[in-house]
């Protein structure tokens, strides 16, 4: 009974597949027909067409479709399965697309490996043995600057050669800037070397490419026989340029030890007359406070000192002193114009003094004033003071010595102008002064001034210009001058009466 009632079971359900497949059947004509219906969306009389009874009958074939499924669990498990067995196909779907695209970009990757491969098999084919050795030889030193880096992989390689490139690049620049500095160095102590020694510059240049020669040069000196020069060195520089600079030394102290000499000669010739009742001028030198002159009078000394000494101190450090001394003098490159207006300056033996005039009391030797310049002085004492100095420049020009009794010395002066606006004090004084110390004088003065000069000249020389064409003079002796003075004096007396 029970078999009989499953194959009933069974019977009832192959029915129900077959109406299923007969309603699937109609629902794909269904299917079709709506498609057809959509087609005919734009036929001009579509309300002829029966189309809401076409859906109907599709609706009602689904409803009863999912009745019929609905109705069975089996119908249910096998839509389920079908709905998973399609869920199932479009994941393997999407995992064979998936693999094709790895495949695709893996198949890339090795022609693009295959290509490199290949360029660098062409460059190692390109280089010698001599260039491959080289590369082995740095192999070494390259897997010290890897370190323990992983380098399995070609991506590893690639960073790792980056990575040791960039390194490189900068140990590089740096060493580059490195052996700049010492480029620069070494030619600035080149051209030092050169400027001490001018004589090498014809056959030596301070560039970096002549630095075999400079090493050349520096064996051969050091083959030669240095004590030998070492020794010629100390004697040419005892013989030589501390003797020059010594003997020259000596002549500015000369020079120098003259002034005073001469500034006492002309302080004698100053004590024979009052400058002021009961006062005389004093030339007084003291030493400048002129830094450039008191530096240079002690480098001159430091620099010959010591030539005094027994063993003549210490040669280096002498000759050090001594060629500075001597360059600046000569004027240094770059220099020049300054060097020789400090030449100038310092070798001038009156810088080496600040002189005054001093007034002070005939016997105690007090004094009253102190004359640096004429700043705040009246016109009088300007004109005595000037006077004064121009007798001392007189005195020291033609070195008179005061006192004697004969001398050869040439005294002549022509004092143009003079006297035309000083005071008569001042002229007296003046020609005192100048009679005081034996200077012959040919005065041109102006008429007005003539009574005051007569007592100090022997002649007169009256030059006029009547006519305006020619000058002409008249030389009379002071004795002849005075007669006619006398006779005009007499005249004009007799005139007025």
């Amino acid at each position: 009974a029970l078999r009989g009632e499953l194959e009933s079971h069974d019977a009832a359900l192959a029915d129900i597949e077959r109406q299923l497949t007969a309603i699937d059947a109609d629902a794909a004509a269904l299917a079709g027909r709506a498609h057809a219906l959509a087609a005919l969306e734009q036929y001009p009389n579509w309300p002829a067409l029966d189309v809401m009874t076409a859906a109907a009958q599709l609706a009602t074939l689904e409803g009863e479709r999912q009745t019929l499924i609905a109705g069975s669990s089996r119908l249910a498990a096998i839509d389920e399965q079908l709905a998973g067995l399609d869920a199932e196909d479009e994941r393997l779907r999407n995992e064979y697309e998936d693999a094709i695209s790895r495949i695709s970009a893996l198949r890339t990757t090795r022609e693009g490996l295959e290509a490199r491969r290949d360029r660098e098999r062409d460059t190692l084919a390109a280089l010698d043995e001599r260039m491959l050795g080289r590369a082995r030889a740095l192999y070494v030193r390259l897997s010290e600057r890897a370190g323990r880096r992983d380098i399995r992989t070609i991506e590893g390689c690639d960073r790792l050669a980056q990575t040791l490139v960039t390194g490189l690049n900068s140990g590089i620049d740096a060493a580059q800037r490195e052996m700049n500095g010492y480029t620069t160095s070494i030619q600035q102590q080149m051209a030092e070397f050169l400027r001490k020694w001018p004589a090498l510059r014809d056959e030596m240049d301070a560039d970096i490419r002549a630095i075999d020669e400079f090493r050349a040069l520096h064996d051969r000196v050091q083959r030669d026989d240095l004590p030998r020069f070492e020794s010629e060195f100390r004697h040419q520089l005892k013989t030589n340029a501390v003797r020059e600079l010594v003997g020259f030394h000596a002549w500015l102290r000369k020079q120098a030890d003259e002034i005073r000499l001469r500034i006492e000669t002309i302080n004698q010739a100053l004590r024979a007359i009052d400058y002021n009742p009961g006062r005389i001028i004093v030339l007084t030198a003291e030493p400048t406070v002129n830094q450039d002159v008191r530096q240079f009078r002690a480098d001159l000394r430091d620099a010959t000192s010591d030539a005094l000494a027994a063993e003549g101190g210490d040669p280096e450090r002498q000759f050090t002193e001594i060629r500075a001394l001597i360059e600046r003098l000569k004027g240094r490159e770059g220099h020049a114009d300054s060097d020789r207006a400090w030449t100038r300056r310092v070798t001038d033996v009156r810088t080496w003094f600040t002189f005054a005039a001093s007034e002070q009391d005939r016997e105690t030797g007090e004094e009253f004033e102190h004359y640096t310049d004429s700043d705040g002085k009246s016109g009088g004492q300007k004109e005595k003071l000037a006077y004064t100095i121009l007798a001392a420049s007189l005195a020291y020009q033609f070195k008179l010595q005061w006192g004697a009794a004969a001398s050869r010395d040439f005294r002549f002066v022509v004092i143009d102008e003079a006297f035309g606006r000083g005071s008569d004090a001042s002229t007296r004084y003046a020609l005192e002064l100048f009679a005081k110390l034996g200077l012959q004088l040919l005065i041109v003065t102006p008429l007005q001034k003539v009574h005051v000069i007569e007592p100090y000249v022997r002649a007169i020389g009256f030059v006029d210009n009547p006519t305006g064409a020619a000058s002409r003079v008249q030389t009379l002796s002071i004795e002849e001058f005075r007669e006619q003075q006398r006779a005009a004096a007499l005249a004009a007396v007799a005139a007025r009466s």
